[in-house]
């Protein structure tokens, strides 16, 4: 880290919110790029709705990865944007999905945003204490994660109110609970 942060801060806590965002950072690209496998690998009926529905998603957390890097950088830490920071950073299993039905998939993908949208929402709450310029980023992050999420969401709800993937807790086991 250089020998600065942003007015208001001492560089502690410009490491400590740096620290934080990075992690976002790791999240955003593995998500974006979990995204686009799922594009490229969902087949079989409303195939072309869903495979269009992903691509806007996928270029909105492309940009969350560079607002968090921007942040990053003017908080004076160095950003890292590389595989090996995203497995570095990962406390969770690699997307387990390949080539499957939209429903597998977006059952599978609602699992994903759950794990990302409770990890920010725990960042968001540390920089409550910490730095609200950072905590008004991932706010609005999170509400649009969390309106994409319902998009997905739409997919899998019957006329009860319930979801395909209920009660599943791993990608495989959602998806097969929604062919």
């Amino acid at each position: 880290m250089t020998q600065f942060t942003v007015p208001g801060l001492s560089e502690q806590q410009g490491r400590e919110i740096a620290d934080l965002l990075q992690k976002q950072l790791s999240t955003y690209n593995d998500l974006h790029l979990t995204l686009k496998h799922v594009h490229w690998n969902v087949v079989g009926p409303n195939f072309i709705g869903v495979h269009e529905m992903i691509d806007p998603q996928v270029e909105l957390v492309r940009g969350y990865a560079d607002e968090a890097a921007e942040r990053i950088a003017a908080l004076g830490a160095s950003p890292q944007g590389t595989p090996g920071a995203i497995v570095k950073d990962r406390t969770w299993d690699d997307y387990s999905v390949g080539r499957d039905t939209v429903q597998a998939h977006l059952a599978a993908v609602d699992l994903v945003y759950n794990g990302v949208i409770e990890d920010t929402r725990k960042t968001i709450e540390r920089l409550e204490e910490l730095d609200l310029v950072s905590q008004d980023l991932l706010i609005g992050h999170a509400a649009e994660l969390e309106k994409f999420q319902w998009f997905v969401r739409a997919h899998l709800e019957n006329s009860s109110g319930q979801l395909a993937n209920e009660g599943k807790d791993t990608e495989k086991g959602a998806a097969a609970s929604a062919r």
